[in-house]
This record gives C-alpha cells, structure tokens and sequence, in this order.
C-alpha cells in the first residue's frame, strides 16, 4: 500500500493522504469481519479473500480468524498467486 501511495502523492498529496487513510480503515475493517470479503474466484480457497477498494483489490487470509495481508494491486492487473506474501506453496 506504500507503494500505491507515494505513486498517488506525485500527483496529489492530500489524495494520498485520504486514499492512505481510507484503505487502512477498510483493512482495519477486517479485524471485525474477517469473512466479510469474497473468496478470491482467481485461487477458489475459502480462506483467501478480497475486498475491493476503489481500483485496487486488497488480498487476505483468514486463519482462526487472524487476518493475514497478503497483496493490494490494481484491479486491471492479472493476479499472480505465486507473487503473495506469505504463500506458504
């Protein structure tokens, strides 16, 4: 999400700063309903989900209802599932 976000500041910092700030919040969101995201339809795993973020899918999994971040990307892209954080394939 860093990342995302100095890409946005090079042309708006106060647009970083709410996209930053609203994203956190969606994510922190998780920590209540963890299971409130869909199961990610690209790897079918019920315990790998998705919540979609304005442009952005912002990718997860859920153990003993721990959420793990495993990747946000833009939506335009191919997800490639050996490129998530935390695989343990």
């Amino acid at each position: 999400m860093e990342a995302i976000t100095e890409f946005i500041a090079t042309d708006s910092a106060s647009y970083a700063k709410l996209f930053a700030i609203d994203a956190l919040a969606a994510v922190e969101r998780l920590s209540e309903f963890p299971y409130s995201g869909r199961i990610v339809p690209e790897l079918n795993d019920p315990a790998v989900r998705e919540i979609l973020f304005g442009n952005y899918r912002i990718v997860y999994r859920v153990s003993d209802n721990l959420v793990e971040l495993l990747t946000m990307y833009h939506g335009a892209r191919v997800l490639d599932p050996s490129g998530l954080a935390g695989d343990a394939d």
